[in-house]
């Protein structure tokens, strides 16, 4: 019997950010439709938010989009990044339970059937923990490792070492995570602090199925800092700590200047001292005001209320009458009218 004619017990939302994988669509569409075709009990949809590409992807999604209407490609209207791609999905999502994964297959289709296991169980969201990546240079898992052993000391709530954007979602977690409407955003550390029950799931990360990584180090280091500034304050505190040692070195300096001023009695001019005390008092002042700044610049972007993403083309309106509501029918269906709109 065709999936058409069965009724899906469940409907399962995939958001897939998308920024120049023109390589990669086709076989992560397939490798997808493979996983889901033992899964008869949910209807599904494949939403993919296109973060700007110049290549040939939005070709390619109208292409898939053509080909099978499950597939719903959203255009945003510039490259707004990666976890503001995630929160687009996140935010036009309608399944019973949302799965987030890149496209690049280092996020495993296969394992999808395992997540939903776990969601039938009982938990609401199945966390991923990436323990390696098969393609990963030695300085960058060492550099991930240290910044995460970092971030947990100073975070207020824990950030699981190895956690990726590879996870499945409850509908109602996603509709409590839409209420967090911060610009520079975290989502590994904001789905950490929303608590839930939670389960989390090792693998392997396998290489990329064709292309390079569109993370540069530069967006890398821009990631780590807003998961420093979104997951702590303590940066701040570090001018209350820096400023009691400081004192201390003063102290510690003043009575060395007593001593050779009053015991040894041969000093020179103290130019020496009082240099030293300008650099590093000079210098202890402009980190403390770069951090300032930091938190004030991004009070500043919030208080604007600008928008967190623009979209130049929507999800695409829903067809097949067969179907959940928000959800499309397998390949080679008919399109028709839903909710007065042509599909």
């Amino acid at each position: 019997m065709s999936a058409i004619n069965e009724t899906p017990k469940h409907t399962l939302s995939i958001v897939v950010p998308v920024y120049n994988e023109e390589a990669n669509l086709r076989h992560f569409y397939e490798a997808v439709c493979h996983e889901m075709a033992k899964l008869p009990d949910y209807a599904w949809e494949l939403i993919f938010v296109d973060d700007g590409s110049a290549d040939k992807s939005r070709a390619i999604l109208h292409e898939l989009e053509q080909k099978d209407c499950r597939v719903q490609p959203m255009l945003l209207a510039r490259n707004s990044g990666h976890q503001l791609a995630l929160t687009c999905g996140l935010d036009h999502a309608d399944g019973d339970v949302v799965i987030t994964m890149d496209g690049d297959m280092q996020h495993p289709p296969e394992m999808i059937p395992a997540l939903l296991r776990d969601w039938e169980d009982g938990y609401e969201v199945v966390q991923t923990i990436r323990e390696a990546t098969e393609d990963a240079s030695w300085l960058k898992r060492t550099t991930s490792a240290s910044y995460y052993k970092f971030l947990n000391i100073i975070s207020e709530v824990p950030v699981q070492p190895g956690g990726s954007d590879f996870r499945l979602m409850d509908h109602k977690v996603v509709v409590a995570f839409r209420r967090y409407r911060e610009h520079a955003r975290f989502i590994r550390g904001l789905v950490g602090s929303m608590g839930f029950r939670q389960k989390q799931v090792h693998f392997t990360a396998p290489p990329r199925y064709a292309g390079v990584s569109k993370f540069s180090p530069r967006k890398m280091w821009r990631l780590a800092v807003d998961g420093v500034f979104t997951c702590s304050t303590f940066p701040l505190r570090i001018g209350l700590y820096v400023g009691f040692f400081s004192m201390m070195v003063s102290v510690v300096l003043f009575l060395h200047v007593l001593f050779e001023t009053f015991v040894r009695e041969d000093t020179v001019a103290g130019w020496p001292t009082i240099i030293a005390c300008v650099a590093f008092f000079g210098g202890l002042q402009l980190m403390i005001l770069g951090i300032i700044g930091e938190y004030l610049g991004r009070t500043y972007e919030e208080t604007k209320r600008r928008p967190l993403y623009l979209l130049e083309r929507g999800k695409p309106a829903d067809c097949g009458e067969a179907a959940p509501t928000g959800f499309a029918p397998p390949a080679g269906a008919a399109k028709g009218q839903v909710n007065g709109h042509a599909v």
